[in-house]
């Protein structure tokens, strides 16, 4: 009796210290991460200040980047847009999910259609449990099964389609590919301010979710049309009075874009996300020569198979995870980023990827190169190359390319020679000959993919 009367008394006792000890442990045990991507269109390796812009004013950018940790030697998968997409939505070369060159709106000058059975980061985080969304440029498919709401995306809020013929009208010859998941809408305004304004609306709709989010912003600028707001033009202008007309305009869009991602960023503080918020800022490709891009002393631009054109601004920030202000010359590419992100939110990552983490080295740790040889591909259109490739390969210091499907290969000794501007294809046979062997045993690989819309 005595045993039972104590044990009346000290129950309720017991039950406050475990119900305690259970609200400890459940503060101490840190929650998944949100995730973030955030990939700009065209953005050359030398257009922000952060990365040696001296006409140009990037302080948003910047400060992201300062948060975390800067690539100096980061690449895309493809020096054009829809193939890098692939790239880091799959994980995958992106021939290897259907993609070897830019989707089009009209089927005789698209060149690529995202393989069903590829995997992309929105399921795999589907999965895992989080909410996944998108905003902003698609470019991966215009109708079934290729649509955002149909590739793990739960929610939707942009453009499906490739460039805007104009960031105001919203329209790829004359059709509207403006989405608010399956439903086409119309709204008014500069799409990188609608693209913001959406961003911003998620976010703040997701502070005080119980699930964790994935969300993918992917802007349309710089790319072409070089449209700035007027108002961004005339401060470029008074600021910088000797720059020439084509650069003020590219300026102009990119310092609009970083403002941008200055309210983005604003947002995610305000709301308290980034305390356990995983940010990715990288760009498709190299800046486009024509429209007044700056990519450093990089050789050439978008399109090309030089640096210029496959060597992107990039950085990753996590607070808590990843020191502030720390910069890195470790090499990798955009397919990267999907296991890395995978890691970091302790997602498992699918199998038979060709994709490595590089979360280790965020987190200053010493890591091996992710793989001896790097490959770069795109399927050309359209009438300057009648549907040939160019193509790429990188192993160790040196890099063997074919820029034109009329020329013959170069070889270059990238630690001697940056600007590549000494092709060695003659002088070092062993080593073109080694090279191409690769490329081509690669290229073959990919020809077991099929890359058009299956027919009926």
């Amino acid at each position: 009796m005595k045993v039972l009367s104590l044990l009346k008394y000290l129950l309720p006792a017991i039950l406050i210290l475990a119900l305690g000890n259970h609200s400890l442990q459940a503060q101490n045990t840190p929650s998944r991460p949100n995730v973030l991507v955030i990939l700009v269109d065209d953005l050359g390796y030398g257009d922000l200040s952060s990365y040696g812009a001296k006409d140009l004013k990037s302080p948003h950018i910047d400060q992201l980047l300062s948060r975390g940790m800067k690539f100096s030697n980061f690449y895309a998968n493809c020096p054009v847009c829809s193939p890098t997409r692939a790239a880091l939505l799959t994980g995958r070369y992106q021939d290897m999910v259907g993609v070897p060159g830019v989707i089009r709106t009209h089927p005789q000058n698209s060149w690529g259609y995202l393989a069903p059975s590829a995997v992309t980061l929105a399921d795999v985080f589907q999965k895992a449990g989080y909410h996944t969304g998108m905003v902003g440029k698609w470019h991966l498919g215009l109708e079934s099964p290729n649509i955002p709401n149909e590739r793990g995306f739960e929610f939707f809020q942009g453009f499906l389609g490739d460039m805007m013929d104009d960031y105001y009208h919203h329209r790829r010859h004359d059709v509207n590919y403006m989405r608010f998941n399956q439903r086409v809408v119309d709204p008014q305004g500069h799409a990188t301010d609608l693209f913001t304004d959406w961003t911003c609306d998620f976010l703040k709709q997701q502070a005080g979710a119980e699930k964790p989010f994935f969300l993918y912003l992917a802007y349309n600028a710089p790319h072409t049309p070089i449209q700035p707001p007027e108002d961004w033009l005339q401060k470029v202008k008074q600021r910088e009075p000797d720059i020439e007309p084509k650069r003020a305009k590219l300026v102009a869009l990119i310092e609009h874009l970083d403002a941008g991602i200055g309210q983005v960023i604003q947002t995610l503080d305000q709301t308290g996300l980034s305390e356990n918020t995983v940010v990715v800022f990288s760009s498709d490709n190299g800046g486009h020569l024509e429209a007044g891009a700056y990519n450093g002393n990089l050789r050439d631009g978008k399109q090309s198979m030089y640096e210029g054109g496959l060597k992107v601004p990039t950085g990753v920030v996590w607070k808590g995870h990843i020191k502030p202000n720390t910069e890195t010359d470790f090499m990798a590419m955009t397919m990267d980023l999907f296991p890395t992100v995978c890691e970091a939110a302790g997602v498992k990552v699918p199998a038979g990827l060709e994709s490595q983490s590089i979360l280790p080295t965020l987190e200053g740790k010493t890591q091996a190169p992710l793989r001896k040889h790097w490959f770069f591909r795109r399927r050309e259109g359209g009438n300057r190359y009648g549907g040939k490739t160019i193509e790429a390969v990188i192993s160790g210091d040196w890099k063997l390319l074919q820029n034109s499907p009329f020329a013959p290969l170069e070889l270059y000794n990238l630690k001697a020679d940056p600007l590549e501007t000494r092709d060695l294809a003659e002088k070092n046979r062993k080593k073109f000959n080694e090279l191409s062997t690769l490329l081509r045993a690669e290229i073959q690989r990919y020809g077991t993919v099929p890359w058009q819309k299956p027919l009926k």
